[in-house]
């Protein structure tokens, strides 16, 4: 794209040089449903393509490190810190997956979590799919996050008593 249209489409990475490094830290979830027989696979380690929840905790490391690459205006950050938590959820045969980020930066990781809560759940769903097809990713959110000028920010819906033990060990 020329500098012309990207003038003419307003792009622009935003100005962070004024803000101050703080610590920041982000803690995003979401779930997965994968249906009774994949569960019980996926619960046992024995689904077709090997563990799924290692491999998915593993994955969203990675894309949490590759965010500036994926998202174009995304600043390019060195994190000082990626997690990723998979939690069963027996009556529902669901994963929940919370992905939590965090760097002393000018700029926040909220995009670095939720990018690697996707692909944490991406690849649980790659990983499921041969057992079944019928697979459904919903309530991706951010929960959490701090630093910066605003400080700390609470999901209007409040933190699940989960986040609330993850934020609590990595503090």
């Amino acid at each position: 794209m020329s500098d012309s249209e990207q003038a003419q489409h307003g792009f622009s990475m935003a100005d962070v040089a004024a803000k101050p490094v703080t610590r920041r830290l982000a803690l995003a979830s979401g779930r997965i449903n994968v249906g009774e027989k994949a569960f019980r696979l996926l619960q046992e380690g024995s689904l077709p393509k090997g563990d799924a929840l290692a491999l998915a905790e593993f994955a969203g490391i990675q894309a949490a490190k590759q965010t500036p690459s994926l998202i174009p205006l995304c600043h390019p950050i060195s994190l000082n810190r990626v997690s990723i938590h998979t939690h069963l959820i027996d009556e529902a045969f669901a994963v929940e997956v919370f992905a939590m980020a965090e760097i002393d930066a000018r700029t926040g990781v909220e995009m670095e979590a939720l990018c690697g809560l996707n692909i944490a759940l991406l690849t649980i769903w790659d990983l499921t799919k041969p057992v079944n097809a019928a697979l459904e990713i919903s309530e991706v959110r951010l929960l959490y996050k701090s630093g910066g000028k605003r400080g700390d920010w609470v999901h209007p819906d409040g933190l699940p008593a989960r986040a609330r033990t993850i934020l609590d060990a990595e503090n």
